[in-house]
């Protein structure tokens, strides 16, 4: 969707969206949670200069540094490199939440797997340096050839080496809701009990799978006991009937979430301006659809 398009259509759904709220009620709650924002579209050719101006002009915080993109914040970084990136960020006022990486462990080469662990622990130390929160997983699907129970308990027992790493780091580690099949909500249920460690949660990832008629009551019900952290994609869905974000923050809201919702949208934005017009809509709507 280009700029224009998509400014229009978050126009119409914020004035859809108020029209159709339903009145305010005395025990209804401000949310404890935060817009911040993934790296992972919008932001992933900005340089850690022009993210930073960005976050700080909208305040939109905290943000989730998705490996491969243009901040180059990534495991390689020296220990002085991770000291400036972390000052960087407190100058500017915005929060680490942590690093999105694409650790996956459904391969069923036992050798593919553990690169992958050990990958992840790679990361761990990183955000650990950069004093963020956890750091960002994910199935990503399901090998054909291999039965899927046998996979789901593989993916789950290979995120405990990852949940011991950053269980010694003080950290969290969050299986991303993603992948052909692996995005099933009662798989990703599946794959936490076989996990079973108390530092490895989910991130909702606000997709397609989670609706059931018209509602992500049912999916949320399912996953809510592992929810640490949350992706959201185009709110204006709400409006079009596609995703029921209000419902979401909602529920949200009713169990006494506080701590993220990452926004993960669009295409990569052609410059700082551009970036900050298009988050300060976006936040715009995201306020309006945590209305009570």
């Amino acid at each position: 969707m280009d700029r224009r398009r998509f400014l229009q259509a978050a126009a119409l759904a914020a004035a859809s969206l108020a029209a159709d709220a339903p009145p305010k009620k005395e025990d209804d709650k401000k949310p404890r949670f935060r817009l911040g924002l993934v790296t992972y579209n919008l932001a992933a050719n900005w340089d850690l200069p022009s993210l930073l101006k960005v976050c700080h002009a909208t305040g939109v915080s905290p943000v989730e540094l998705r490996t491969t993109h243009k901040h180059g914040v990534e495991p390689s970084l020296s220990k002085d490199e991770r000291k400036e990136v972390k000052k960087r960020f407190a100058d500017a006022g915005v929060d680490i939440w942590g690093c999105g990486t694409v650790c996956e462990f459904q391969s069923p080469d036992p050798a593919v797997v553990q690169k992958n662990i050990e990958t992840c622990k790679k990361f761990v130390e990183l955000v650990a340096d950069l004093g963020g929160k956890g750091v960002k997983v994910r199935p990503n699907g399901l090998p054909k050839e291999v039965e899927v129970a046998k996979t789901l308990d593989q993916i789950g027992k290979a995120l405990i080496p990852c949940g011991k790493a950053a269980d010694d780091t003080g950290l969290e580690i969050w299986v991303e809701v993603h992948g052909n099949g692996t995005a099933h909500p009662p798989y990703m249920k599946t794959i936490m009990e076989a996990c079973g460690h108390p530092k490895v949660g989910l991130t909702w990832n606000s997709n397609p799978q989670d609706v059931k008629d018209g509602s992500v009551a049912e999916s949320f019900k399912l996953l809510w006991p592992w929810v640490r952290s949350c992706h959201i994609n185009e709110l204006y869905k709400d409006a079009a009937g596609v995703y029921p974000y209000r419902e979401l923050f909602r529920l949200f809201r009713e169990h006494g979430y506080d701590r993220v919702t990452l926004c993960e949208v669009g295409r990569p934005a052609p410059d700082v301006d551009t970036g900050i017009e298009l988050l300060r809509y976006y936040k715009a709507l995201w306020t309006e659809l945590n209305r009570p």
